[in-house]
């Protein structure tokens, strides 16, 4: 069955008066902390490669792999003359990475992600072999080693195989020791700058106020960040200002008007400031439905004709009748949307309105397509 869809009219017409007022929304405050952080404290990612054993012969076979265990044994006072001397399959290749929290000390923790390089069926039940995790400057920050953590399972019998999850990247929890202090600078010598989460300028510009009100000197460098002078009794206590500033609270931004749309699962989240200007559309409503099938054509009797295999096609062709909806003056998008629902719409059809709408100069909001 081969299916064509034709677009043709039905024909939606709504006008929508939009006097550019927004609904009444009851302010919300939110802490400076949930929105904001300090310049200069940041995390800091590290990485490594490392061994992983003890693997059921669901390693890797590369030579890379005979060659790291070689020097692996070699370093651990073991003498062996070529690397091929080692079994495959009981070893692996692997990448190791971990996030280091901004102001880690000596001794703390941290989780390891570890992560086949070659083609390891499997990394459970192994046990990576301690590695060294390097910052991008080639410094040693921490070292890693610990039994993998795989949350999934693996078998392969007969040509027939099954697995519960990825087993080829497994997890160390608390696998990494940092080997050193990570310092962060908390600004410069008498002030400190917020950092917006998302930049916004009437975020900036209101957290700048309130601060100054209350608590310091701040402006708004610009819209996403507000600088913020130290006083004179807190430049030897940062800490305690910090925890001043995090919790003043702040009415929440109102975001810009966005329609968000997933084409590939017909999702569509609209935001409550979407509005339309007056507009008219008309969308598609023929469906074309062409089947073939298979016949065969007998002569008459005592012809001398020959029985032949013939090929018939059906064609039908549905028209939806044309749907009328009528908007009321100041609609909103979200009326609009229930309204093309209530006359059956298909999510797709509604994401090509949407869309029309927008490049028309009718929807007056951000069109995001993910």
């Amino acid at each position: 069955m081969f299916k064509k869809l034709i677009s043709t009219a039905i024909i939606f017409t709504f006008c929508i008066l939009n006097t550019g007022a927004a609904n009444a929304i009851s302010a919300q405050s939110v802490r400076i902390k949930d929105i904001t952080h300090i310049k200069g404290v940041r995390e800091n990612q590290v990485v490594g490669y490392g061994l992983v054993v003890g693997l059921q012969n669901t390693g890797d076979n590369s030579r890379h792999t005979q060659m790291t265990n070689q020097l692996l044994l070699q370093n651990l006072g073991m003498a062996i003359d070529q690397s091929n001397y080692i079994q495959k399959g009981a070893s692996a290749a692997v990448i190791v990475t971990a996030t280091i929290p901004p102001f880690a000390k000596n001794g703390d923790r941290v989780d390891v992600v570890v992560s086949a390089m070659a083609d390891a069926k499997s990394l459970e039940g192994g046990v990576l072999v301690q590695t060294q995790l390097r910052a991008p400057n080639g410094e040693i920050v921490a070292v890693a080693q610990g039994p993998l953590s795989v949350g999934g399972a693996s078998a392969k019998s007969g040509g027939s195989s099954s697995r519960t999850a990825i087993t080829t990247t497994g997890r160390v929890p608390g696998g990494a020791i940092i080997e050193r202090d990570i310092i962060s600078a908390i600004g410069d010598e008498n002030s400190l700058t917020l950092i917006l989460d998302q930049a916004d300028y009437t975020m900036a510009a209101q957290i700048a106020n309130i601060i100054s009100r209350n608590v310091s000197e701040a402006i708004a460098v610009d819209g996403g960040s507000v600088k913020v002078t130290i006083p004179q009794r807190y430049l030897t206590d940062r800490i305690a200002f910090i925890s001043i500033l995090e919790n003043i609270r702040v009415n929440a931004p109102r975001e810009r008007a966005k329609v968000i749309i997933n084409e590939r699962t017909g999702t569509v989240v609209i935001g409550a400031d979407a509005r339309l200007m007056p507009a008219a559309v008309a969308h598609g409503g023929i469906t074309v439905t062409i089947q073939a099938y298979n016949d065969v054509s007998q002569p008459a009797p005592f012809s001398q004709g020959q029985t032949v295999g013939v090929t018939n096609t059906q064609i039908d062709i549905e028209k939806k009748e044309g749907s009328l909806v009528e908007m009321k003056a100041n609609s909103t998008l979200g009326e609009l949307v229930n309204a093309l629902n209530s006359i059956g719409v298909t999510p797709t059809d509604l994401i090509a309105i949407l869309q029309a709408l927008r490049l028309s100069g009718s929807l007056q909001a951000e069109l995001q397509i993910i």
